[in-house]
């Protein structure tokens, strides 16, 4: 059906039908606040008190094939070593790539 929309438009419908869509985005918004609600009684942020936490974890120190890259500071096997720099100092093949 053709429409004509140089035709005067009615404000009484355009305001009633602006106020439906308010009332359907706050209902849909409550809906997805409830959710959102739920998944973060779950979620522990990262900050959070662990002191009364207890950790084990076991430390093994560098070993005698490992180097410590001067570009990332990671510990990385000898296989991965790339080259040494000018100051001396090894650098891993992903850092010299």
């Amino acid at each position: 059906m053709a429409q004509d929309y140089d035709s005067p438009r009615n404000k009484d419908e355009d305001e009633e039908s602006l106020q439906a869509l308010g009332k359907s985005a706050q209902n849909s918004s409550s809906d997805i606040d409830d959710d959102e609600n739920a998944i973060a009684e779950d979620y522990e942020l990262p900050g959070a008190d662990l002191s009364n936490e207890d950790s084990s974890v076991t430390v093994i120190p560098m070993q005698g094939d490992e180097f410590v890259c001067s570009q990332c500071f990671l510990v990385k096997h000898r296989s991965q070593l790339a080259y040494m720099d000018e100051d001396g100092q090894p650098v891993c093949e992903e850092c010299a790539s």
